[in-house]
């Protein structure tokens, strides 16, 4: 069991972002589900928390209410192997309403904010060669969706 867990917590699309989620990571599932009580701020019967697994990360998410908003300040970094693992998060966690962001950043369409990064790119922008390097970061610095080939090609 891991010691800290990482808590989202939604207005009330904690199930649907959950089955987006689980459904675009391979070794990821929902692990259970609680609701509201009669009675409670929320209406009862409703999803309180998912638990869930994202490639074998538990967390937990819970419908709070309006006044709970994701920020910048925090978001999911997922290093993947190749152009087609970041062409595929990308396109599903932009649609329906999810926005670009730069350098590899995105909002999905709950608001939260993800990193779909190559899980290289401190390799590729810390290149033994300054003018390299300083060429890759400009590269990225343009781009919204990362592109490998030209952070190597830069």
């Amino acid at each position: 069991m891991q010691k800290i867990t990482t808590f989202l917590t939604f207005n009330d699309q904690a199930e649907t972002a959950i089955k987006l989620y689980t459904d675009l990571f391979k070794d990821s599932a929902i692990l259970g589900t609680t609701y509201y009580a009669e009675g409670s701020h929320m209406p009862g019967g409703t999803v309180m928390t998912v638990e869930f697994e994202l490639a074998g990360q538990r967390y937990v998410a819970m419908n709070g209410g309006p006044h709970f908003t994701f920020t910048d300040g925090i978001s999911l970094a997922v290093g993947c192997e190749n152009q087609a693992e970041i062409d595929y998060l990308w396109e599903n966690l932009t649609a329906n309403g999810g926005k670009p962001g730069q350098c590899g950043w995105l909002k999905d369409p709950f608001g939260l904010s993800w990193q779909i990064t190559p899980s290289n790119l401190g390799k590729l922008l810390s290149s033994p060669d300054p003018e390299q390097a300083k060429r890759r970061i400009g590269a990225l610095m343009q781009m919204n969706k990362i592109d490998i080939s030209a952070l190597e090609n830069a």
